[in-house]
Protein backbone atom coordinates (compact mmCIF):
# COMPACT_ATOMS: atom_id res chain seq x y z
CA UNK A 1 0.00 0.00 0.00
CA UNK A 2 2.80 2.31 0.35
CA UNK A 3 1.59 4.14 3.42
CA UNK A 4 4.60 5.99 4.43
CA UNK A 5 5.84 6.71 0.65
CA UNK A 6 1.99 8.66 0.13
CA UNK A 7 1.99 10.36 3.21
CA UNK A 8 5.62 11.81 2.64
CA UNK A 9 4.10 13.05 -1.13
CA UNK A 10 0.96 14.42 -0.26
CA UNK A 11 2.75 16.54 3.05
CA UNK A 12 5.49 17.68 0.07
CA UNK A 13 2.60 19.41 -1.77
CA UNK A 14 -0.60 21.86 -0.56
CA UNK A 15 -3.46 20.74 -2.23
CA UNK A 16 -4.84 20.29 -4.88
CA UNK A 17 -1.40 19.24 -6.05
CA UNK A 18 -0.80 18.29 -9.96
CA UNK A 19 0.21 14.81 -11.48
CA UNK A 20 3.03 16.79 -12.53
CA UNK A 21 3.94 18.34 -9.13
CA UNK A 22 3.81 15.08 -7.74
CA UNK A 23 6.41 13.46 -10.86
CA UNK A 24 8.60 16.34 -10.04
CA UNK A 25 8.57 15.91 -6.19
CA UNK A 26 9.85 12.23 -6.35
CA UNK A 27 11.53 12.42 -9.76
CA UNK A 28 13.52 15.23 -9.12
CA UNK A 29 13.44 16.11 -5.68
CA UNK A 30 13.65 12.63 -4.28
CA UNK A 31 10.90 13.38 -1.73
CA UNK A 32 10.72 9.45 -0.72
CA UNK A 33 14.30 9.46 -0.40
CA UNK A 34 14.96 6.90 -2.83
CA UNK A 35 18.62 5.77 -3.31
CA UNK A 36 18.52 5.55 -6.75
CA UNK A 37 16.82 6.78 -10.10
CA UNK A 38 15.27 3.20 -10.70
CA UNK A 39 14.14 3.27 -7.38
CA UNK A 40 12.47 7.11 -7.49
CA UNK A 41 10.69 5.80 -10.79
CA UNK A 42 9.59 2.56 -9.47
CA UNK A 43 7.87 4.15 -6.72
CA UNK A 44 5.88 6.81 -8.32
CA UNK A 45 4.68 4.02 -11.25
CA UNK A 46 3.57 1.97 -8.12
CA UNK A 47 1.69 5.34 -6.44
CA UNK A 48 -0.13 5.92 -9.76
CA UNK A 49 -1.62 2.71 -9.92
CA UNK A 50 -2.77 2.84 -6.47
CA UNK A 51 -3.61 6.04 -5.91
CA UNK A 52 -3.67 7.73 -9.56
CA UNK A 53 -2.18 11.09 -7.84
CA UNK A 54 -4.45 13.41 -10.21
CA UNK A 55 -6.76 15.63 -9.18
CA UNK A 56 -8.96 15.40 -12.03
CA UNK A 57 -9.72 11.34 -11.00
CA UNK A 58 -12.56 11.92 -8.15
CA UNK A 59 -11.18 8.94 -6.35
CA UNK A 60 -7.88 10.80 -5.39
CA UNK A 61 -9.28 14.34 -5.26
CA UNK A 62 -11.59 12.53 -2.46
CA UNK A 63 -8.44 11.17 -0.63
CA UNK A 64 -6.31 14.66 -1.22
CA UNK A 65 -9.69 16.68 0.40
CA UNK A 66 -9.79 14.43 3.33
CA UNK A 67 -6.43 13.39 3.88
CA UNK A 68 -5.04 16.78 6.42
CA UNK A 69 -8.40 16.40 8.04
CA UNK A 70 -7.98 13.09 9.70
CA UNK A 71 -4.61 11.86 10.16
CA UNK A 72 -6.32 8.91 12.07
CA UNK A 73 -8.09 7.99 8.95
CA UNK A 74 -5.06 7.79 6.72
CA UNK A 75 -4.43 4.12 6.48
CA UNK A 76 -8.12 3.17 5.63
CA UNK A 77 -8.46 6.03 3.30
CA UNK A 78 -5.72 4.91 1.53
CA UNK A 79 -6.89 1.28 1.76
CA UNK A 80 -9.92 2.30 0.00
CA UNK A 81 -8.22 3.48 -3.15
CA UNK A 82 -6.00 0.88 -3.26
CA UNK A 83 -9.14 -1.38 -3.60
CA UNK A 84 -10.87 0.10 -5.89
CA UNK A 85 -7.76 0.18 -8.12
CA UNK A 86 -5.77 -3.01 -7.40
CA UNK A 87 -8.01 -6.01 -8.77
CA UNK A 88 -5.54 -8.43 -6.74
CA UNK A 89 -5.85 -6.50 -3.30
CA UNK A 90 -9.58 -6.96 -3.72
CA UNK A 91 -8.93 -10.97 -4.44
CA UNK A 92 -7.96 -11.04 -1.29
CA UNK A 93 -10.51 -8.86 0.72
CA UNK A 94 -12.92 -12.24 1.41
CA UNK A 95 -10.02 -14.02 3.25
CA UNK A 96 -9.73 -10.24 5.89
CA UNK A 97 -13.16 -9.67 5.86
CA UNK A 98 -14.60 -13.30 6.75
CA UNK A 99 -11.56 -13.89 9.74
CA UNK A 100 -13.02 -13.87 13.05
CA UNK A 101 -11.37 -11.53 15.66
CA UNK A 102 -8.30 -12.89 16.52
CA UNK A 103 -8.19 -15.64 14.28
CA UNK A 104 -4.61 -16.04 12.07
CA UNK A 105 -4.20 -14.93 8.29
CA UNK A 106 -1.37 -15.84 6.94
CA UNK A 107 -0.05 -14.80 3.31
CA UNK A 108 -1.16 -18.45 1.94
CA UNK A 109 -4.16 -17.98 3.17
CA UNK A 110 -4.46 -14.43 1.23
CA UNK A 111 -2.89 -16.30 -2.17
CA UNK A 112 -5.50 -18.83 -1.85
CA UNK A 113 -7.99 -16.67 -2.20
CA UNK A 114 -6.71 -14.43 -4.87
CA UNK A 115 -6.51 -17.68 -6.77
CA UNK A 116 -10.26 -18.45 -5.77
CA UNK A 117 -11.63 -14.83 -6.82
CA UNK A 118 -9.60 -15.14 -10.37
CA UNK A 119 -9.32 -18.92 -11.58
CA UNK A 120 -6.35 -20.02 -13.55
CA UNK A 121 -5.06 -16.12 -13.85
CA UNK A 122 -2.14 -16.58 -11.47
CA UNK A 123 0.60 -18.80 -11.43
CA UNK A 124 1.33 -20.37 -7.71
CA UNK A 125 4.60 -18.46 -7.45
CA UNK A 126 2.80 -15.15 -8.57
CA UNK A 127 -0.28 -15.89 -6.60
CA UNK A 128 1.93 -16.18 -3.37
CA UNK A 129 3.65 -12.60 -4.03
CA UNK A 130 0.50 -11.14 -4.03
CA UNK A 131 -0.39 -12.50 -0.65
CA UNK A 132 2.65 -11.34 0.94
CA UNK A 133 2.02 -7.92 -0.54
CA UNK A 134 -1.40 -8.34 0.89
CA UNK A 135 -0.39 -9.06 4.13
CA UNK A 136 1.60 -6.05 4.39
CA UNK A 137 -1.16 -3.90 3.44
CA UNK A 138 -3.69 -5.26 5.60
CA UNK A 139 -1.12 -5.11 8.43
CA UNK A 140 -1.08 -1.66 7.47
CA UNK A 141 -4.31 -0.78 7.25
CA UNK A 142 -5.01 -2.05 10.64
CA UNK A 143 -6.87 -5.42 10.01
CA UNK A 144 -3.90 -7.53 10.92
CA UNK A 145 -1.05 -7.27 13.54
CA UNK A 146 2.02 -8.90 14.09
CA UNK A 147 5.00 -10.05 12.24
CA UNK A 148 5.25 -13.38 11.14
CA UNK A 149 2.30 -14.67 12.92
CA UNK A 150 -0.78 -12.10 11.45
CA UNK A 151 -3.59 -11.98 13.57
CA UNK A 152 -7.02 -10.23 12.42
CA UNK A 153 -7.73 -7.21 14.77
CA UNK A 154 -10.28 -4.42 14.22
CA UNK A 155 -8.92 -1.46 11.95
CA UNK A 156 -9.89 2.13 13.90
CA UNK A 157 -12.45 3.47 11.31
CA UNK A 158 -13.50 6.94 11.35
CA UNK A 159 -15.95 9.25 10.12
CA UNK A 160 -14.00 10.60 7.29
CA UNK A 161 -12.80 7.06 6.48
CA UNK A 162 -16.11 5.86 6.20
CA UNK A 163 -17.25 8.52 3.79
CA UNK A 164 -14.14 7.71 1.61
CA UNK A 165 -15.22 4.32 1.18
CA UNK A 166 -18.67 5.58 0.45
CA UNK A 167 -17.35 7.53 -1.87
CA UNK A 168 -15.35 4.70 -3.46
CA UNK A 169 -18.56 2.90 -3.54
CA UNK A 170 -20.88 5.80 -5.44
CA UNK A 171 -17.69 6.17 -8.17
CA UNK A 172 -18.40 2.36 -8.95
CA UNK A 173 -22.07 3.07 -9.42
CA UNK A 174 -23.60 2.09 -6.56
CA UNK A 175 -26.70 4.08 -4.56
CA UNK A 176 -28.67 3.62 -1.32
CA UNK A 177 -28.35 0.39 0.87
CA UNK A 178 -26.13 -1.36 -1.58
CA UNK A 179 -23.57 1.26 -1.26
CA UNK A 180 -23.15 -0.58 2.05
CA UNK A 181 -22.32 -3.81 0.75
CA UNK A 182 -19.63 -2.89 -1.25
CA UNK A 183 -15.65 -3.80 -0.17
CA UNK A 184 -14.40 -0.76 0.39
CA UNK A 185 -17.09 0.24 3.03
CA UNK A 186 -17.12 -3.49 4.90
CA UNK A 187 -13.33 -3.15 5.05
CA UNK A 188 -13.96 -0.28 7.66
CA UNK A 189 -15.48 -2.50 10.06
CA UNK A 190 -17.36 0.34 11.06
CA UNK A 191 -20.45 0.34 14.09
CA UNK A 192 -23.93 0.93 12.36
CA UNK A 193 -24.29 4.56 14.07
CA UNK A 194 -20.55 5.33 12.47
CA UNK A 195 -21.97 4.35 8.72
CA UNK A 196 -24.68 6.32 8.80
CA UNK A 197 -23.17 9.40 10.33
CA UNK A 198 -21.23 9.50 7.89
CA UNK A 199 -24.18 9.79 5.22
CA UNK A 200 -26.37 11.65 7.15
CA UNK A 201 -24.69 12.58 10.60
CA UNK A 202 -23.87 16.22 11.73
CA UNK A 203 -20.30 15.89 9.43
CA UNK A 204 -22.30 15.44 5.85
CA UNK A 205 -18.76 14.04 4.54
CA UNK A 206 -20.52 11.81 2.11
CA UNK A 207 -22.78 13.85 0.48
CA UNK A 208 -20.36 16.73 0.63
CA UNK A 209 -18.27 14.40 -1.32
CA UNK A 210 -20.58 13.23 -3.67
CA UNK A 211 -22.14 16.77 -3.87
CA UNK A 212 -17.82 18.11 -5.25
CA UNK A 213 -18.34 15.31 -7.85
CA UNK A 214 -21.69 16.43 -8.81
CA UNK A 215 -20.81 20.10 -9.11
CA UNK A 216 -18.01 18.86 -11.63
CA UNK A 217 -19.83 17.34 -13.95
CA UNK A 218 -18.63 13.71 -12.77
CA UNK A 219 -19.66 10.03 -13.35
CA UNK A 220 -18.38 7.20 -12.25
CA UNK A 221 -14.90 7.44 -13.37
CA UNK A 222 -11.57 6.52 -11.01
Amino acid sequence: MMLTELGQLLASRPAPASLGDFQTAVLDENVLGKASESGRQRSFRYLRELYALDPDVPLFRGLQHLWRLDEGAQPLLALSSALQRDPSLRGTAAAILEAAPDSSVSADMLADAVKEAYPGSYSVAVAHKIGRNAASTWTQSGHLAGRSNKIRVKPASTPHSVAYALYCAHLSGLGGEPLFDAIEVRAQDAPPYLLRKAVCGELFLYRTLRGYGQARGESGSR
